[in-house]
């Protein structure tokens, strides 16, 4: 069996790696000319976590990236709403980690052309669409080549070429009127160094994470994220050239003053940092298929999210893992790809689902319904059991909930 991969990001990258471990040969072909190590910080679950320890990858992890010990949610005033441990402190037989996502795509690439051979992957060559029939798949590059083989897998991200030839009528992106800036500066540590902070509500957001040791002593590598509800639902989302746009202080500073925490000093934190970049807020409706015949989408090109709950690249390494062992099944490859699909496609529409709703963090938004000023007594604006609901449920949709820890050491 040969396998196509087209992209080579995190998803494409990961599902190489499974696939070798299990004997099957397969090549990726990378839109980009080089590899670089673009964006700021992400989340990498136990459950997706557990996958890259398989694959032999958790000593470089923890080389590269922080152990996440904690997490508190509060409110845009800095009171506490929920807080919990993350990772091994919390029950996990593996950690969560805080990366930067352009080191957690380095150390992806590094491991496949190590595993795999300097060949393995071919930059520079975007996918643009396919053909296929009983006896296989052709891919069609934008440089006019073409490449065959039994398997082709759609990992080219959220504006895939692969998604838009399988369902050509599709919607567009769909964009929930949020702008978020985000940036990456050395900085002293808060708490143990190793906590996220998410505090806010519906209007406005911030997201606090160390992602790398600093360079002195009692520093980190502080990933930061500032959320503004700009538009309303549903409203067009920025044309694409701006979505990777420079952020400016005189546009961003007015939201910064919208926090009164004392866990940092956000302002000097902002300012502080070199350059910062300004995205929407967009994902995708889930589809009513990923894969038809020979062909099959992984990652975002085949579930786009809202980057809330930690879980985008999460759900990637899942499916890189699913695919990889049904395909290692043997057989007819048509029904390996169905079967994925039936397996992963509605549980990650749940996923999609409940990011819409806020996922977690769908507690600081609803204390700031019912409180937009702040609290005297948290229980009594939102009950202890309302608030387990929301951020337990959202961990037992997604796969990485303390119970199911427990279930599968049992």
């Amino acid at each position: 069996m040969k396998v196509m991969i087209a992209g080579a990001g995190i998803g494409g990258l990961t599902t190489a790696l499974m696939l070798h471990e299990r004997g099957i040969d397969c090549q990726l072909y990378e839109a980009a000319p080089t590899i670089r190590e673009l964006g700021v910080g992400i989340n990498i679950l136990p459950h997706a976590i557990r996958e890259l320890a398989e694959l032999g990858l958790l000593p470089t992890l923890d080389r590269i990236a922080i152990r996440t010990s904690g997490l508190f949610y509060m409110n845009r005033q800095g009171q506490e709403i929920w807080r919990e441990p993350r990772g091994v402190e919390a029950g996990h037989d593996v950690p969560q980690f805080s990366i930067h996502r352009g080191r957690l795509h380095s150390m992806l690439h590094e491991a496949v052309l190590d595993r795999l051979g300097g060949g393995a992957i071919l930059p520079g060559r975007r996918a643009t669409g396919f053909s296929q029939d009983g006896g296989g798949v052709t891919l069609c590059l934008e440089d006019g080549g073409t490449a065959q083989g039994d398997v082709l897998i759609g990992a080219d991200g959220v504006h895939s070429r692969i998604r838009a030839q399988m369902h050509p009528d599709e919607a567009g992106l769909r964009w929930n009127g949020v702008m978020m800036w985000r940036g990456a500066v050395e900085w002293p540590a808060f708490a143990d160094g190793r906590t996220m902070v998410v505090a806010g509500g519906f209007v406005y957001k911030l997201v606090l994470y160390p992602i790398a040791p600093g360079s002195r002593p009692g520093t980190v590598l502080m990933n930061w994220v500032v959320c503004y509800r700009a538009a309303s639902e549903g409203a067009r989302p920025p044309a694409r050239e701006d979505w990777n746009r420079r952020g400016t202080l005189d546009e961003l500073m007015p939201h910064v003053r919208a926090f009164d925490t004392d866990v940092i000093d956000l302002e000097a934190l902002v300012a502080a940092t070199p350059e910062f970049f300004e995205y929407p807020m967009c994902d995708r409706d889930p589809l009513p298929f990923w894969s038809r015949g020979r062909v099959t989408l992984l990652g975002d090109a085949a579930h786009p999210m809202y980057p809330v709950g930690s879980n985008g690249a999460s759900q990637a390494i899942l499916d890189a893992r699913a695919l990889a062992d049904l395909l290692a099944r043997g057989g007819d490859v048509p029904g390996a790809l169905a079967a994925y699909d039936a397996a992963r496609r509605p549980l990650v529409a749940r996923v999609v689902a409940l990011n819409r709703k806020g996922g977690p963090e769908g507690v600081i938004d609803e204390v700031e319904r019912r409180a937009p000023d702040g609290f005297d007594d948290l229980d009594a604006v939102i009950t202890p059991e309302e608030r387990q609901a929301i951020v337990r449920g959202y961990a037992a949709t997604a796969g990485f909930s303390q119970d199911q820890t427990r279930l599968r050491r049992a």
